[in-house]
């Protein structure tokens, strides 16, 4: 569980593709103080376990199915990427309940400039449309923010000028990829309105949250 906060910009060192999909070898200065074998370490969004500590530097998995569905499968030697280490009981929840399980990936659509405040426009899955609220929370690679505009087919956030110092947004440009998760809850939400045993409400909820969205 992480809370999309990120801790440290990390850097990809090497990438070694096997047979159960590419090994990642990162650089994190700062963290690597803090990982132990095991630990889970949310790249980019994407929850990873580090397998291998040396020096100032964590190798971590990625599956196939990992490469297919996040960005993680782009990444090459020397990009940069968002770390953040897993929740303790303890911690400030400064940003919401993101798992690492990224969702899908959307499309930078548009970016404006507010002085030095950004409005970065991502394009969004129609089947992810009905989990996002304006104002609710959205992880795009790794970064809990807040929606400030909705539409059908897409959300706009807007960026402060340390969150794009602190992470990797600030390098990003109209067409890159971001890694998607949404909040949690409201899947749970949606889980519990199918499989309550009340067929007439699991009847509304398929109704409700199959609706097809156009523009």
């Amino acid at each position: 569980m992480f809370t999309g906060l990120i801790q440290e910009v990390g850097t990809i060192v090497s990438v070694v593709q096997n047979t159960e999909g590419k090994e990642f070898i990162i650089k994190a200065p700062s963290l690597i103080k803090e990982i132990q074998i095991d630990d889970s370490v949310a790249t980019n969004g994407c929850c990873l376990t580090a397998t291998q500590i040396n020096g100032d530097t964590f190798k971590v998995q990625a599956v196939h199915m990992t490469l297919q569905k996040t960005s993680v499968g782009t990444l090459k030697s020397g990009d940069k990427v968002n770390l953040e280490l897993s929740l303790r009981p303890n911690d400030r929840l400064g940003g919401h309940f993101v798992q690492g399980h990224v969702n899908a990936m959307g499309q930078i659509k548009q970016i404006k400039t507010t002085g030095e405040n950004w409005e970065i426009e991502v394009s969004i899955p129609a089947e992810l449309r009905k989990y996002m609220i304006s104002e609710g929370s959205i992880t795009l690679d790794g970064i809990s923010l807040t929606i400030a505009k909705l539409t059908l087919n897409s959300l706009t956030v807007a960026i402060i000028p340390h969150t794009l110092e602190k992470t990797t947004l600030g390098t990003k440009k109209v067409g890159d990829h971001l890694n998607l998760e949404v909040d949690m809850i409201a899947k749970y939400i949606e889980n519990f309105l199918r499989f309550d045993g009340n067929s007439k409400k699991e009847e509304w909820a398929k109704n409700f949250f199959d609706v097809k969205y156009e523009d």
